[in-house]
């Protein structure tokens, strides 16, 4: 499983169900500036998003979920391999 944003609210959400690096392998962010770094507490590392074609994990968590459909539209390419986007906000749903 890998995560798509290092948004506050998302590691917010990831610190209080205490997930952290074992659980999810790592995110990606857009912003150069949070790639190369850690997501607090979690310590799950945030790379670039170019890291999701290379992993190619079945499960990519959205973390900044009010822009989920942006997301999931320029990443459709993770349902090639069979991959799913979960979103978890506001009920847990899986998009296939």
């Amino acid at each position: 499983m890998a995560a798509y944003g290092a948004a506050a609210k998302g590691n917010t959400l990831l610190n209080a169900c205490g997930v952290t690096a074992a659980d999810i392998a790592f995110a990606v962010d857009r912003n150069p500036v949070k790639q190369g770094r850690f997501l607090p507490g979690s310590h799950i590392p945030i790379r670039p998003p170019e890291v999701l074609r290379e992993a190619r994990p079945d499960y990519v968590i959205i973390l900044p979920w009010n822009l989920t459909a942006e997301i999931t539209a320029q990443h459709a390419y993770v349902r090639d391999w069979g991959g799913c986007f979960v979103v978890p906000v506001p009920e847990a749903r899986v998009l296939p």
